[in-house]
């Protein structure tokens, strides 16, 4: 059946129906959608509340912690800044927590599963709010594929080192590769990455089963990660040469990105990607036992932890060996070597398959979400819409989820798939920023138990700034695929999302801010 949360969109039980009105197609783009309707949606959910504070914060750390602490530090250090690296987590962190900022205000005002997408189309209208909603594909589903890629070559590397087991790499690898240099794909002369497939249906799976369970084997996950991260930086400490750190950023070598300021700028950038799925615990918002204190609290405390944590490791890690020599695929496993203690490199490839898990986890169950909303909104077909009668979960939207990233993650590379998804997130908290700003000039009066400092508008513009000048430290290549794939968006939109949007279809009698158009047109769904 059709979930209960995505005919409340339409018909509210305390609304009055009094006349019908047809709208322009460009009219039903700028149409918002309406708070108090979206409050009401979210006291009324269908969906089981079963998270607390502690839950969301798991869900947080369970989606950021992965590919950037292993594998991002060590190459950025490398390639980009050398032991300045921390620089440029310190920087991403300060970017990411303007969007904590105003992530946390909007999720208090609308506590619903849409995250991003939500809260865009509440301010921005439809047609904005579909494009962040296309592009929260390229940080969740892709995301998700990206992180199944590198979950396998771990998975490989800890078979061989922990029981002398060998798995081809024509089955562990992707059969497509990219190639930089003639910026051409070519095969590999691989069949399939089948471990990447096996993740992403398990998991598919054990979502598909309950966010009751899904939130306990997270906490559990994230639990042992942090635990075997800790291990690592205080067995490491005292072998740190402060000698290592100079130069602390090495001068630029005369192109755009190695060392010196641009190198600065591209790490950022780069290691943006390892703040990717903090926001995942506002997807989680219509799932809270209370949204308002809980989703803040979740935010922040996942996001503070991650930068701790990412902050120490690069510390650790360029102060044990010399920033070139970090340039692996598996940097942590170099320090190790370094270090002499090799009983340490079997848990940590453990600590690294766990800690991808997560990961995946937390991002499919971040994307089933927003699809469900989607479909509830029109903008996907309604089947997306069913909730399960026995699990109470979106069945339809985990279950294509997790069979789209199993693809994805089955036959294309991990450059080519992680790259994009630090700039679509990038777009996409540019545009929440837009979305408070905009709230506070139209509804000041709204109540908000969680309030972005330095108002009005500081943080958002700066917030804004920032990830603007992070977008343009990326390669052209990376931003001209984000446009080609918000323009594929747009033709999907056009010819199936704008004729079966359920906003703007009637015209209802409502509240008196319901449904206004920031065009212009000021009705009511």
């Amino acid at each position: 059946m059709e979930g209960k949360d995505c005919k409340a969109q339409l018909h509210h039980p305390r609304e009055k129906q009094h006349s019908t009105k047809s709208f322009k197609w460009w009219e039903k783009m700028l149409l918002t959608k309406s708070i108090e309707r979206l409050q009401a949606d979210a006291k009324n959910t269908t969906l089981e509340r079963t998270h607390s504070a502690a839950d969301l914060t798991a869900i947080g750390i369970g989606g950021t912690i992965g590919i950037g602490i292993f594998v991002l530090t060590g190459l950025a250090a490398a390639k980009n800044t050398g032991p300045a690296v921390v620089l440029s987590f310190i920087l991403a962190g300060l970017t990411a927590s303007t969007a904590a900022f105003s992530l946390s205000e909007m999720a208090c005002i609308i506590p619903v599963s849409g995250s991003t997408y939500t809260y865009v189309y509440a301010t921005l209208g439809e047609l904005a709010g579909w494009v962040i909603g296309w592009d929260l594909i390229l940080e969740y589903l892709v995301g998700a594929a990206t992180v199944s890629v590198g979950w396998s070559n771990y998975f490989r590397s800890f078979l061989m080192n922990a029981f002398g087991i060998q798995i081809s790499e024509r089955y562990t690898s992707a059969p497509v590769i990219f190639d930089t240099d003639t910026q051409s794909f070519n095969m590999s002369g691989s069949i399939i990455n089948v471990p990447a497939i096996l993740i992403s249906l398990t998991i598919s799976t054990l979502l598909y089963t309950g966010v009751r369970e899904s939130a306990r084997v997270n906490t559990v996950i994230v639990i042992t990660k942090l635990l075997v991260i800790v291990l690592f930086i205080t067995a490491c400490l005292k072998y740190v040469d402060p000698k290592n750190y100079t130069p602390f950023l090495p001068p630029n070598q005369g192109s755009f990105g190695l060392y010196g300021f641009s190198g600065l700028l591209s790490a950022t950038t780069t290691v943006f990607f390892s703040y990717i799925g903090f926001d995942s615990v506002t997807t989680a918002a219509q799932e809270a036992k209370n949204p308002e204190r809980d989703v803040p609290i979740g935010i922040w405390a996942s996001l503070i932890i991650c930068t701790v944590l990412y902050i120490a490791m690069c510390m650790i890690m360029t102060g044990i060996v010399p920033y070139h020599e970090l340039n692996s695929p598996s940097p942590v496993s170099v320090v190790i070597a370094y270090t002499g203690m090799s009983w340490l490199t079997i848990i940590v490839e453990f600590a690294a398959i766990i800690g991808l898990t997560s990961v995946m986890l937390v991002f499919l169950l971040a994307q089933s979400r927003i699809f469900y909303t989607m479909a509830c909104d029109g903008l996907l077909p309604s089947s997306a819409a069913k909730i399960h009668k026995k699990f109470k979960t979106p069945w339809v939207t985990t279950i294509a989820s997790g069979a789209f990233c199993a693809l994805l993650g089955g036959v294309l590379p991990v450059d080519v798939l992680g790259e994009m998804s630090a700039v679509g997130t990038l777009f996409a908290f540019a545009l929440v920023h837009v979305g408070v700003i905009i709230l506070r000039f139209r509804r000041p009066e709204l109540p908000r138990k969680f309030k972005t400092p330095l108002e009005p508008f500081a943080i958002p513009i700066f917030g804004i700034a920032m990830s603007v000048v992070l977008i343009c430290g990326a390669t052209i290549s990376t931003i001209i695929r984000l446009f080609i794939w918000l323009a594929v968006g747009l033709l999907v939109y056009i010819l199936y999302g704008r004729i079966h949007s359920k906003i703007g279809k009637t015209f209802v009698g409502l509240h008196n801010h319901e449904m206004e158009s920031i065009g212009g047109v000021n009705e009511s769904v």
